[in-house]
């Protein structure tokens, strides 16, 4: 894409040569409306190599420090991939130059850390969207359709969620999701937090009432979770439990139940091809006499989705920024608001783990 190309599009700035970024540079790459403008590393032969490698765009301006993106007066949207631990520095440096950001997951350690970014947002006038790239796709918004059907699903009961995958030696020794320094969440962090994001969404956002988080998780030598499990529940009688490990096969399961239907997915978070997804769904089952058997099964619901997820969140969070950048529009106060409820159950789930699996309320 040449200068003249790029004229009116969004134009972020990368933090950092995280693996990641080669996923959302390559989905900025082709969003519209959206280009890469400048890439930041600890030093300026990192950037130079991590953007060769990676095709970025030949205008694209490198910078050896992550402060020189954020002077950038062209750059638009920061995007930050960070270590966790480094999140509310680099975020509010970026509220403070007017910069909107996209924040990769966990955004924050703690709670209080998340609502001091999320405080200078406000005071500074950006948008804040955290990189849980599901949530895009358009087979969320069809089964959210299908959750909403009284005829068909009836009541929401129960939530069940299963996020896992079987790292390496190496990850679970060195990778910065297990070093206390740097993602001390671990696997509650990188990847409960999609499944408590699932178990909100499911729950039209609505917060539990408590949270006990399940025996015996699994911690490296470092002290870093490795493994973990929580029952959430509601005071209208709703219930939602998660398992994330980094030690179980690959698993990425999302069941919701109702009283007169159940959703079943089994790759909600990564579908198993770009652009096609699918989920099983089935209304009011019935047994065959003896329970031989039964009379119906679960519908399989094809989504096509023009653009992968990751796409469609780069096109999203643009034309939120444009519209702001042009005097169209104004912040969209739902993406910090469902980044900041899933850091509060993330969290309160360490809190149950730490207080020797007491139930912990939520407010």
């Amino acid at each position: 894409m040449g200068e003249e190309e790029a004229v009116g599009r969004v134009r972020f700035g990368v933090l950092g040569c995280a693996d990641i970024v080669r996923k959302v540079a390559r989905a900025i790459g082709m969003a519209k409306g959206a280009t890469i403008h400048a890439l930041g590393s600890r030093s300026l032969e990192k950037a130079k190599a991590f953007a060769a490698d990676n095709n970025f765009p030949t205008q694209t301006k490198l910078y050896g420090s992550y402060a020189e993106v954020l002077d950038d007066a062209d750059v638009d949207v920061v995007y930050i991939p960070l270590p966790t631990t480094l999140h509310l520095e680099w975020a509010v440096k970026a509220a403070q130059k007017k910069k909107h950001v996209l924040l990769e997951k966990p955004p924050a350690l703690t709670v209080e850390d998340m609502d001091k970014m999320i405080e200078s947002f406000d005071r500074h006038g950006v948008q804040l969207m955290d990189g849980t790239m599901w949530v895009h796709h358009p087979r969320t918004a069809r089964m959210a359709e299908l959750l909403n059907n009284p005829q068909l699903f009836g009541n929401l009961k129960e939530v069940h969620s299963i996020f896992s995958y079987a790292a390496s030696h190496e990850f679970l020794e060195k990778n910065i999701r297990s070093r206390p320094d740097l993602d001390a969440l671990g696997a509650q962090g990188d990847i409960g937090w999609y499944c408590c994001r699932a178990i909100l969404w499911a729950n039209d956002y609505q917060m539990p009432q408590n949270v006990r988080a399940m025996p015996a998780p699994i911690f490296n030598a470092a002290g870093v979770i490795m493994s973990c499990g929580a029952t959430f529940m509601w005071e209208v009688g709703r219930l939602a439990t998660y398992h994330a490990s980094f030690l179980s096969h690959a698993t990425t399961n999302l069941t919701v139940q109702g009283t007169r239907g159940t959703l079943h997915v089994e790759d909600f978070c990564i579908p198993f091809e770009e652009t096609n997804a699918s989920f099983k769904f089935i209304s009011d089952m019935k047994p065959k006499p003896l329970f031989l058997g039964w009379e119906n099964r679960p519908d399989e619901h094809k989504v096509i989705a023009e653009v992968p997820q990751e796409v469609a969140m780069i096109e999203e969070l643009s034309r939120i920024v444009k519209n702001i950048r042009d005097g169209e529009g104004k912040i969209d106060p739902f993406w910090p608001s469902i980044t900041r409820k899933t850091q509060v159950l993330v969290n309160a789930v360490m809190e149950s783990i730490h207080s020797n699996f007491d139930i912990v309320n939520i407010t």
